[in-house]
């Protein structure tokens, strides 16, 4: 067996929220992880959809980014991106 490649195997402290709410179409269940990684973006999973993404707030001003992300309609998306600015990124 040949020797493993590590690109990196670092180990660090994070602070993770799990939070769920009701928007007016669907259920939210998140995990949210705050970490010096990703240039100090959170990384926001969807714990019932099962996607995750890297958002920062340049990321929630780019067009169809969370509906991309998320799988989700432009309400939901915009559901999503009103409690991410008010919550996790302000």
């Amino acid at each position: 067996m040949t020797e493993r490649f590590f690109l990196y195997d670092d180990v660090e402290e994070t602070k993770t929220r799990f939070v769920s709410f009701m928007g007016e179409n669907q259920r939210f269940d998140l995990a949210i992880t705050k970490t010096d990684r990703h240039y100090g973006k959170p990384l926001v999973l969807d714990i019932q959809g099962g996607r995750f993404a890297i958002i920062g707030p340049d990321d929630l001003e780019e067009p169809g980014y969370l509906e991309h992300a998320f799988n989700l309609n432009e309400e939901d998306a915009h559901e999503l991106r009103e409690f991410l600015e008010e919550e996790v990124l302000s």
